[in-house]
């Protein structure tokens, strides 16, 4: 997770003094990009973190020599814990971290750092959604440690019609989308994505994983959610808005489904016709759609339905 990296990260920098992107990207086993957004970060946060450029420049934490552990001061220890302190977001590791970093701050510091520690905290629940505490997956923990390790594992992996295979995979990273955790592993047939709570059995391996030349975690994760919100919402239509109230109350409830063409034209996406088009239904009055010809006809359905229904009703 980010944060137990950013926390690396600063020990880091404060063991060895200067280091360079890559030698930082080695020692946490991430890739160069990864490891100069973590150092911007903690920059942005207001830990003092600058870089030096030339043949032995690098990445250094201002102030060179100090007496203490952190070599911070009280506004930047207190940035650092506002940063990856959030209660909710913070793994045991990252928060036995923390009480470590705590006790090696100065006396005076302390106390900020600890406020700034229980400053904030992440409700994951969403607005009218009750609270899901969702168990970590069983072998999450074994995944893990191959992902760091950098071994093959085999896998026993039910899929979505419950039948059971078996497979041999070079996991290279766990990415946790909501409440759901997946493993993106390396295949003979290529880059896959499994469910961790699919999976049967964890049999770790002494075979090293093939890690492909500059994997990045972020990039191949953004790249595989492109693909598969285009497989949960292959349905697309084009819709006119006659006025921007009602263009941002669409926004509102579609969310990221709704792209915005040209002024109050805009793109539209959902799973299938039928949904797409009673979702549009509600806004019959002040929006036109364009295309496809099948939503149009659904909508025409569903207003026939409605007339039926509810036609011989007063309306006061």
């Amino acid at each position: 997770m980010r944060a137990d990296r950013l926390v690396a990260t600063l020990l880091v920098l404060q063991a060895r003094g200067r280091v360079t992107a890559a030698q930082l990207a080695a020692e946490l086993e991430v890739s160069e990009r990864t490891a100069r957004r973590d150092l911007d970060a903690l920059a942005v946060a207001g830990v003092p973190v600058y870089a030096q450029p030339g043949r032995r420049g690098g990445w250094s934490l201002l102030g060179g020599a100090r007496t203490d552990l952190s070599g911070l001061t009280a506004a930047e220890a207190r940035a650092l814990f506002l940063l990856v302190g959030a209660k909710g977001t913070a793994t045991p590791q990252v928060a036995a971290a923390l009480r470590k970093l705590v006790r090696a701050l100065p006396e005076s510091f302390r106390s900020h750092a600890e406020r700034a520690a229980r400053a904030v905290v992440h409700d994951t629940a969403d607005w009218d959604r009750p609270p899901v505490t969702v168990a970590a997956p069983e072998h999450l923990r074994a995944l893990q440690d191959a992902v760091i390790d950098g071994v093959q594992v085999r896998l026993r992996y039910a899929g979505r019609d419950a039948a059971e295979s078996e497979r041999a995979v070079s996991p290279l990273g766990l990415v946790a989308k909501g409440p759901t955790w997946y493993l993106l592993a390396g295949t003979d047939a290529g880059l896959r994505t499994f469910r961790v709570s699919r999976i049967r059995t964890v049999e770790v391996t002494a075979q090293p994983a093939q890690r492909p030349e500059g994997f990045d975690l972020d990039e191949a994760w953004r790249s595989i959610m492109a693909t598969l919100d285009e497989r949960r919402m292959p349905c697309r239509a084009t819709v006119q808005v006659d006025n921007p109230e009602v263009l941002r109350v669409l926004q509102y409830v579609l969310g990221t489904r709704i792209t915005l063409r040209d002024g109050l034209v805009a793109e539209v996406r959902g799973p299938n016709v039928e949904i797409l088009a009673a979702q549009l239904a509600g806004f019959a009055e002040h929006v036109d759609v364009v295309e496809p010809a099948p939503v149009r006809a659904h909508l025409a359905r569903l207003g026939a339905a409605l007339t039926r229904r509810y036609g011989d009703a007063r309306v006061r």
